[in-house]
């Protein structure tokens, strides 16, 4: 596989920016717009240097733990009353751990065929 075209790193950067972005029209309180900001942007980092070196297992692993820590944002931050963005921490936070789930198993075969050693072009 190569580079910027493994569709579930897509996936994952697109709901940590509309995680990141829904913080300017939703109501929520400092922490859940903190939180689903620093979470979205964090989805979005480990997303974009996932699809960049498709074969480091450990990026997909870091875009689920994001879009995990998003997923509990809402009770981690005390926003649960905030429905809006409760739901939209749960969905983009689910969406992302779903994706980065299944990036999982091609990463760890583009890692297998290039002996885990050489650069995938």
């Amino acid at each position: 596989m190569k580079k910027w075209t493994r569709w579930q790193d897509w996936v994952g950067v697109a709901a940590g920016v509309v995680a990141a972005v829904s913080t300017t029209w939703l109501d929520g309180s400092t922490s859940s717009m903190t939180l689903m900001l620093v979470f979205g942007l964090l989805m979005v980092v480990t997303g974009v240097w996932s699809v960049m070196m498709p074969r480091l297992v450990s990026m997909e692993w870091a875009l689920t733990a994001a879009s995990a820590l998003l997923f509990a944002s809402p009770w981690m931050g005390s926003y649960t009353d905030f429905s809006a963005s409760t739901w939209m921490s749960w969905i983009c936070g689910g969406v992302g751990v779903v994706a980065g789930l299944l990036a999982l198993s091609p990463a760890m075969e583009m890692r297998h065929d290039t002996g885990g050693s050489r650069m995938a072009h």
